[in-house]
Formats: C-alpha cells, sequence, structure tokens
C-alpha cells in the first residue's frame, strides 16, 4: 500500500510522500515537540499493528543512539477518514498498538514524544522505529498453528483464506474509491456546462442589450 508521511512541528509543516509496501519497517527522527503522522489508506474492517515499535535517544557524547531510553515514551493518536479519534494513548518506550478500522478510506496515524516531561531529551533528537502491518499481515501464523494444531497444508490453506479475505477488502475499497471520484467527476461536468451555459445566456444578453443600445443611438442622431 501507499503510505504518506506528514511532519507536523511547531515551527512548520512538511509533506512527504513514501510508498511502501505493506509490512515494510522503517525509522524516522523527530526532534523535541516535533510530531510525525502517516496516512495509510485501509479498508474497512481490517486490523492494523504497529508492531516492534521502538524509540531511541540521541547521546550527544558518544554520537550515537541509546539503544533504549527508559522513561522516554511516545504518544499514537490514530484518526479515521471522519477525523474521528480511533486510538489516542500513551506508549513507553518500546511495544506496539493495535486497531481495527471500520470506515475504508485514508487513517492518519500520528506520533509525538512526552519530551516535555523528560528533562534529558529537551532539544535532543529521537529516532523511531516502526512496523506497520495491515490485514492478513498482522496474523502470526506459528502461534496459531500451535494454537489449533494445525498441520502445514492447512496453514498454508488458512493464509490463502486470508489473502483471499484481504483481497476482497481490497477491491471493496477500490470499487468504492472509484464510486467517489465518479461522482466528483460528474458533479464537476455539471458545474463545468452550468458554467458554459451562464456564459452562453450572459453573452447574448449582452448582445441585445448592445444592439438596443446602439439602436437607441442611431434614432436620438436621426441616423435611422
Amino acid at each position: 500500500s501507499c503510505w504518506m508521511w506528514l511532519g507536523v512541528s511547531w515551527a512548520g509543516c512538511a509533506l512527504l510522500l513514501a510508498c511502501i509496501s505493506t509490512g515494510r519497517a522503517l525509522y524516522f527522527h523527530i526532534g523535541e515537540t516535533e510530531k510525525k503522522c502517516f496516512i495509510e489508506e485501509i479498508p474497512d474492517e481490517t486490523m492494523v499493528i504497529g508492531e516492534r515499535y521502538r524509540t531511541q535517544l540521541w547521546d550527544k557524547q558518544t554520537g550515537s543512539f541509546l539503544p533504549s531510553t527508559p522513561g522516554l515514551g511516545m504518544h499514537v493518536e490514530i484518526k479515521d477518514p471522519d477525523t474521528k479519534i480511533v486510538l489516542s494513548r500513551q506508549y513507553g518506550s518500546d511495544g506496539r498498538f493495535t486497531f481495527t478500522s471500520h470506515t475504508p478510506g485514508e487513517h492518519q496515524i500520528c506520533l509525538h514524544s512526552n519530551s516535555t516531561k523528560m528533562a534529558l531529551f529537551a532539544g535532543g533528537k529521537l529516532r523511531v522505529h516502526l512496523d506497520i502491518q495491515v490485514g492478513e499481515h498482522t496474523n502470526n501464523y506459528p502461534e496459531i498453528a500451535a494454537k489449533d494444531k494445525l498441520t502445514e497444508l492447512q496453514l498454508r490453506v488458512r493464509q490463502l483464506l486470508d489473502q483471499v479475505d484481504q483481497i476482497q477488502k481490497e477491491q471493496n475499497y477500490q470499487r468504492y474509491r472509484e464510486e467517489r471520484f465518479r461522482m466528483t467527476s460528474e458533479s464537476t461536468n455539471q458545474r463545468v456546462l452550468w458554467w458554459s451555459i451562464t456564459q452562453t445566456l450572459i453573452l447574448l444578453v449582452t448582445g441585445v442589450w448592445q444592439m438596443r443600445h446602439l439602436k437607441s443611438f442611431f434614432e436620438a442622431k436621426k441616423l435611422v
């Protein structure tokens, strides 16, 4: 899927588009009071997991990122396409977060540090590792196989069924997007049509007025 990265800070805003495949890990740097947001297009009734989420604080003395930052946490806020808050929670320096989409469309995933509560981080730099898993990628199949005592063939069938279900959700979402695009196109075409009609009427009225005005002018000059 395609992620849009939206970096928000108190000083200004920046927009960056990054397209990566579903389930690929990444990391990014943030400063004090800075906020980073991702916009992920998600079908409805789809689980999303932020796995292997971890923060590292920049150490000026060693010139590298510390392996762990006890006491430093991240606040995660997720909004659906209707800007309703799906998740808003304070997490530690590492862990995972999970939510399920109920509305198809662009979901905004924002993260910012609790640097105001930690004097050590004031003015520093933080590296955040994040791995977003969407749909069937959120399933832990070795754990499912051990729990349900599935054979390798049964587990493979389970994976294929989950993939088919996710493909169906993606297709439904694409149809939803296509319908919205068609409605927008039809609305735009109607507006263009009415604007053209309005322009034509204005030209006709202006032409009639000019003809009558010229006729009155010539009659006043006794030229007609």
